[in-house]
């Protein structure tokens, strides 16, 4: 096969999210021009992505503004319906595209299209644990796969495997007595928890839980989605118990087909991830299959899919994260742990454009006020006192992935079944009118040497739980940093701002200068009175 053949495969007439997969050309970090950021060229040197013809519409950003208040004006400015604007670029990883591709028992070959080839797969990333093994052979064998990978002399090597029988199926499924019948973040966690381990040892499975009319949910092919996906615990990472939150967009395929939706994965740029991950809009099938950094291959999945009657919102959705991607890569907007972390990115993408997301509220912020000098003398360390501010006193919609989760999809079921009371925002009623229905999908962990995954914890108390009581038991995988070039940084972002925790130590600070002396002196008086303190 030529490596014309194999790009077109890799492209082809489908579709990648909302776009026309014909509107892109495949290159790599190194070789693409026209309106891609350098910054984010930067990051694929070396990896297979795919780029706006040249002429078409790329979504850009504003210099001197934050990414958020670049949303919100863009939003104000943009009106829903119009043409979308191409992301900067799409992680695509791999040249050549296989589809109803089938492997055989030993996993040694694999056929489609009546062509029979040799078949291997990436090698493992040093730093990653875990990998494919006999059990995921098991599991592939003899059904229908999408397999992304490079062709060379007779052979394909694979770098993401995706089972085709993952779809929204015609025959979905009615929802169970009182499954999620409740519009609440409750209802929505005990969906997150009905089956063992999070549904991680389950199958697949789809479920309406609401259609605007009977049948809309199987009859939805060509149909845009926007879907919330919550990735849960891992089993063998003491700092992956909160999940990933991720907001995907996108059209139902052929026979409810998935794999084309784009996920718009946010993790940090400033290490380097110990599964490759980085930081883009992907295909779905390569978030959740690729060999080393599909997030299946570690936790269970669930996704709330909207199935819209037009794509304005959605389009309005994937052009405003187009937009913070190209803040992002910049790095006005920079990745944390806590303060802006997948949750707090996408939810604050959502708010800037009107929809307004409950916030939950932090656990604590008298604990975290009160607690930061104990902290701080008990661990030894002003960073880690800090850091446990940060975690009490941030906004648990902002913190938790599965929290994001359960407050963004018990309103999108509130908008769809008109339960909410409070006014809507013009962005809210678009997506109140233009849902016709609501799936719910669990994707089941993908079998390998990996230990099986769980639910993601929703509260501090949850995540402490889960940890060892000894703490220097804990699983927790050292990854190098990757700094950001100097260069690539431009002259009109803006400066930092003091974090919460930043200012508490400021404070703590002058309240002790201030009242130590203070103290003292109420001390040094009282032995001059008879012992006593004046009062």
């Amino acid at each position: 096969m030529t490596e014309r053949q194999t790009h077109q495969w890799a492209t082809g007439d489908g579709d990648i999210g909302l776009y026309r997969a014909r509107d892109f050309r495949l290159t790599d970090g190194h070789c693409a021009d026209g309106n891609a950021l350098p910054q984010a060229l930067w990051y694929f040197r070396d990896q297979p992505i795919a780029v706006p013809q040249p002429a078409l519409p790329v979504a850009g950003f504003a210099r001197g503004m934050s990414a958020f208040d670049d949303v919100a004006r863009w939003a104000a400015d943009h009106a829903p319906g119009s043409s979308a604007d191409y992301p900067t670029l799409v992680w695509v990883g791999s040249p050549a595209v296989l589809r109803g591709a089938r492997l055989d028992a030993t996993g040694k070959e694999i056929t489609a299209e009546g062509m029979t080839m040799a078949f291997d797969v990436v090698p493992k990333i040093p730093l990653n644990r875990s990998y494919y093994n006999a059990t995921s052979i098991a599991y592939f064998a003899g059904r229908a796969l999408k397999v992304r990978g490079e062709i060379a002399d007779g052979k394909f090597t694979a770098r993401s495997i995706w089972p085709e029988d993952f779809r929204l199926h015609t025959d979905v499924a009615a929802p169970s007595p009182g499954a999620g019948a409740a519009a609440s973040p409750e209802a929505i966690r005990r969906l997150l928890r009905a089956e063992p381990r999070g549904g991680a040892t389950s199958g697949f499975a789809a479920t309406t839980l609401w259609e605007r009319t009977p049948g809309a949910a199987g009859h939805s092919d060509g149909k845009a989605v926007l879907a919330l996906l919550l990735n849960g615990a891992q089993g063998d990472d003491d700092e992956a118990h909160g999940g990933h939150f991720t907001i995907v967009t996108g059209r139902v395929g052929a026979n409810g087909a998935i794999d084309d939706w784009l996920a718009n994965n946010f993790y940090t740029l400033d290490l380097f991830s110990e599964k490759g991950i980085i930081a883009a809009a992907l295909p779905l099938d390569r978030y959740l299959a690729d060999l080393n950094s599909g997030q299946a291959w570690y936790r269970p999945t669930h996704l709330l899919v909207a199935i819209l009657d037009r794509e304005r919102t959605a389009s309005q959705v994937q052009g405003a994260l187009n937009r913070v991607y190209n803040q992002f890569y910049r790095h006005q907007l920079v990745y944390g742990n806590v303060t802006m972390n997948c949750a707090g990115i996408g939810i604050d993408a959502l708010r800037a454009l009107g929809w307004n997301v409950h916030a939950r509220g932090p656990t604590s912020r008298l604990l975290a006020w009160l607690g930061l000098p104990w902290f701080a003398i008990h661990d030894r360390s002003i960073v880690k006192a800090r850091q446990a501010f940060d975690y009490l006193s941030e906004d648990a919609t902002r913190l938790f992935p599965a929290a994001a989760f359960e407050e963004t999809a018990a309103d999108l079921l509130r908008l769809a079944r008109r339960e909410t009371s409070r006014e809507l925002t013009s962005f809210e009623s678009m997506l109140a009118d233009d849902i016709e229905a609501l799936v719910w999908l669990g994707i089941p962990q993908l079998p390998s040497s990996r230990v099986w995954g769980d639910f993601a914890v929703v509260a501090g108390s949850e995540y402490m739980a889960r940890l060892p009581k000894d703490r220097s038991q804990a699983k927790i995988i050292p990854v190098p940093p990757r700094p950001f070039p100097p260069e690539l940084r431009d002259p009109d972002l803006l400066p930092d701002r003091p974090s919460r925790s930043a200012l508490a130590v400021v404070l703590w600070a002058a309240v002790s200068l201030a009242g130590i002396p203070w103290l003292f002196w109420r001390w040094w008086r009282s032995q001059k009175t008879g012992g006593k303190l004046l009062t």
